[in-house]
């Protein structure tokens, strides 16, 4: 191995899902420009919009999202091409 690659800046950051604001910490070399405090202890915070807790493949739940109704203006495009 390369010797002198790895950052030596880790330090423990709170990282927090939007979504269902679950939080948990580990250690990262990120920069945040926020804060948390949990258990008493601050931390750097950094927001998430997905994380372990909310993705559909660890949960077991699939949601479709229809943005502006995409599914129906692609259907309707190439119905035309249906026999």
């Amino acid at each position: 191995m390369k010797a002198d690659i790895h950052p030596d800046n880790y330090r423990l950051v709170a990282f927090k899902d939007m979504s269902n604001d679950d939080v948990f910490i580990t250690k990262s070399t990120v920069n945040a420009k926020e804060t948390i405090e949990v258990d008493g202890v601050e931390y750097p915070l950094i927001k998430l919009e997905i994380s372990r807790t909310s993705h559909p493949f660890y949960t077991g739940k699939s949601k479709l999202v229809d943005t502006a109704g995409r599914i129906d203006k692609f259907k309707n495009k190439y119905a035309k091409f249906k026999k």
